[in-house]
């Protein structure tokens, strides 16, 4: 994105509620998730549960507007690095199934495993295509870095 060109604010919200939708659709059902994650066993170091929603939201905006960036390029590495996007979110999305619903915690954190490769290699590919786009995703590898932690504590402890 050059800084003359225009932004399409449709567009854009478009991609910043694309993340964000995915995210209520993984929190609706996983409804009870949080309340079943404070009754068990958990790592220290582990945030309150108001946390979670709030770091979320904000990592979804920073995802939304990171693809907003990488589909205003024409270049052709572009439509790679949209599909590792579309990729991880996928993954994402499925997570909290595996963690919350199915309480598989060993597994969760394998997948959890597998979003944060997909994840680095997708910011690597924003990163080839615009700095800032590549730049807005670190937040959510920190964040899933420290979800991996989370996540193998409770495997640990329960």
């Amino acid at each position: 994105m050059t800084i003359n060109s225009k932004i399409d604010k449709k567009q854009l919200a478009v991609n910043i509620a694309v993340p964000l939708g995915l995210g209520l659709i993984s929190s609706l059902l996983t409804k009870n998730g949080m309340k079943e994650f404070a009754s068990i066993n958990q790592p220290p170091l582990t945030p309150p549960p108001w946390v979670f929603a709030v770091a979320w939201t904000i990592l979804y905006i920073l995802m939304g507007i990171s693809s907003y960036i990488i589909k205003t390029h024409d270049k052709d590495p572009a439509k790679n690095a949209s599909a590792f996007y579309t990729l991880q979110l996928a993954v994402n999305l499925t997570w909290p199934l595996i963690f919350f619903g199915a309480k598989a915690y060993l597994f969760a954190f394998i997948w959890l495993l597998i979003l944060w490769v997909l994840s680095a290699v997708m910011v690597f590919l924003f990163w080839k295509i615009d700095k800032t786009a590549a730049v807005l995703q670190i937040p959510y590898l920190i964040w899933l870095t420290f979800a991996a932690y989370l996540n193998f504590g409770v495997y640990v402890l329960n």
